[in-house]
């Protein structure tokens, strides 16, 4: 029986980064919960131990359970009777299998129920379950809404939602509206205060994932005559008090296992998470960030099985008296297919470290106040967590959805057809550069990372390491690209156009992507050779990527931006 954590040595790599030690320590205060819970780790051997064991366990599962009932699930699906979501019966079995392991609320702190996992591991548990079933990693991910009860809710909510979450309930954001897709200010569900304190929403939803929770997290309108951001708050309602049904289950391309809801609200009974107008303003936005770091993790997960099922099948396709992964065609796809997925991969994982780090500190913070080495480096993390988020949703989920091309194109034929994976793998990867942002928007939100120099900084922080002399010549490659990069950015940002500067911001985030996946792959194969061809790979790659857009820019015209305008 397959495991899908012990068949990847290249898990273990990023789990066991310098960097876990301090973000162990933190996490863990120095080891102090030991003194309260059997299971807490008494150092950090131990605790590392207690990653690599859960992880295993959960790689057990997505091998034999998970990963066995995805295409009936597929073919299944869930359906809605009177007014209530009933789940496939393989969905049933894989939500079974995970409560049993303790699975559910990984990253809670331990009072709670919780396994007190760093972001990290948790990640990595999640890169494991999309590769068994990408849709089915939509209901199991969802635990990460807790993560939102704990930085916003008083300590009663805690205590009351946290615990069911680390218990096995399931979880849902109800964000959008048939009028409020991305474009979250619009939302006019109606929350409508009570005298006992708690709030009755009034209203529709639309295209929620697992819209039928135990817990939901809602955004709604609080504030009366108002018609922006400012007026909407953050919701906790529980399924058991009733008032939200279930009118439909949206018939989608992929990732079919997991329930994408439209809800009726009608006099729900729902209490205010943390405080009133900061729904969009602060808390949406905490919450999309765990949520696009999932994606990222989800698109890996499906990077990964496309890679497999396309190398296998190569292996075993015979054509013309030999395999087809001996014609140079479909190796250089291979190939170009596993660089994409080491590059989005260790990005990935930096980027996990990165929110472990300041969110780590925010939660000290709340305990007792920082020293100012702390605070500044807390600042340090959270400004690079922030730039690489949008970036490896973005461009993570952009190779996912060609590495699912690929993988059908090395089958031919036999890929267009339901006996093979790749075909329902292919469906589901489509999402993945479309919810919780477009690829378009991860750009929006990225672009002032380029202009601001943060990318740079963080370049220039991988530039400054040392390498084995037998990589340089990589190294001075990406030297190379990053004096077009800045080349390109010193062009495009002494323009004073809107439209060119929109025009030129997708180009100039993928060359910022490039170099620094680039870097990690080199950091990566520097200190484990199994990632040298993939580095190498992914460095000529890049070298072209990086070229195309700054031959573009530079050969502009600033006024032509007027003809890419529908």
């Amino acid at each position: 029986m397959a495991n899908f954590y012990t068949d990847n040595p290249d898990l273990k790599h990023h789990l066991n980064h310098p960097l876990m030690r301090k973000i162990v320590e933190l996490k863990e205060r120095n080891y102090t919960d030991a003194e309260k819970f059997d299971y807490a780790p008494l150092n950090f051997e131990d605790a590392m131990d207690s990653y690599d064991k859960v992880l295993e366990i959960v790689g057990e599962i997505c091998g034999g359970i998970i990963a066995e009932n995805a295409e009936s699930v597929d073919h299944q699906g869930p359906r809605v009777e009177n007014g209530r979501v009933i789940y496939a019966d393989g969905t049933k079995e894989n939500l079974d299998a995970c409560r049993k392991a303790g699975l559910m609320g990984m990253s809670m702190p331990r009072r709670y129920g919780g396994l007190n996992f760093p972001i990290t591991p948790y990640i990595m548990a999640a890169d494991i379950v999309s590769r068994a079933d990408t849709g089915f990693e939509n209901l199991w991910g969802l635990q990460d809404c807790a993560e939102t009860i704990y930085e916003f809710a008083d300590e009663d909510q805690k205590q009351r939602y946290i615990t069911r979450v680390c218990a096995g309930e399931t979880m849902s954001m109800d964000l959008t509206e048939p009028d409020a897709g991305s474009d979250l200010q619009s939302v006019m569900l109606k929350a409508t205060p009570q005298e006992d304190g708690t709030w009755l929403l009034n209203g529709v939803k639309r295209f929620i994932t697992n819209g039928d929770s135990d817990i939901h997290l809602v955004l709604a309108r609080s504030e009366e005559g108002t018609k922006d951001g400012r007026g909407l708050s953050m919701f906790i309602y529980d399924k058991r008090d009733g008032g939200v049904t279930v009118r439909r289950i949206e018939n989608k391309m992929g990732i079919k296992g997991s329930p994408t809801c439209e809800l009726v609200y009608k006099n729900a009974k729902a209490e205010l998470c943390g405080s009133r107008r900061l729904g969009l303003i602060k808390y949406v936005m905490a919450l999309m960030n765990g949520a696009r770091l999932g994606i990222a993790a989800q698109s890996v997960g499906v990077s990964e099985i496309c890679y497999r099922e396309a190398l296998s099948y190569a292996k075993d396709r015979r054509q013309f008296g030999k395999a087809i992964i001996e014609f140079p065609a479909v190796s250089e796809m291979l190939s170009v297919m596993k660089a994409k997925l080491d590059a989005s991969r260790t990005l990935l994982y930096e980027c996990s470290r990165f929110v472990d780090m300041y969110k780590v500190y925010e939660d000290i913070a709340k305990e007792r106040t920082l020293t100012a080495e702390e605070r500044q480096e807390m600042k340090y993390y959270s400004r690079f967590a922030d730039a690489c988020t949008p970036l490896i949703k973005g461009m993570g989920s952009e190779y996912c959805n060609q590495n699912a091309y690929d993988c059908i194109q090395i089958h031919g034929g036999s890929g267009f057809m339901k006996d093979y994976a790749c075909e329902r793998v292919y469906r589901d990867a489509r999402i993945t550069s479309i919810y919780e942002g477009t690829t378009q928007l991860q750009v929006v939100a990225a672009i002032r990372h380029v202009t601001t120099g943060t990318y740079l900084n963080l370049i220039k922080t991988y530039e400054a390491q040392e390498i084995n002399a037998s990589l340089q010549p990589l190294k001075d490659n990406l030297a190379a690209m990053t004096a077009q990069y800045e080349a390109a950015v010193a062009k495009v940002t002494e323009v004073k156009d809107a439209n060119y500067n929109d025009l030129m911001a997708r180009r100039l985030v993928e060359m910022a992507g490039n170099i620094i996946m680039g870097h990690l792959l080199l950091l990566d194969a520097n200190v484990n050779e199994s990632f040298v061809k993939s580095a190498t790979v992914y460095n000529k790659m890049a070298q072209a990527e990086v070229a195309k857009h700054a031959e573009f820019i530079n050969n502009f015209d600033p006024q032509m931006a007027a003809l890419y305008q529908a």
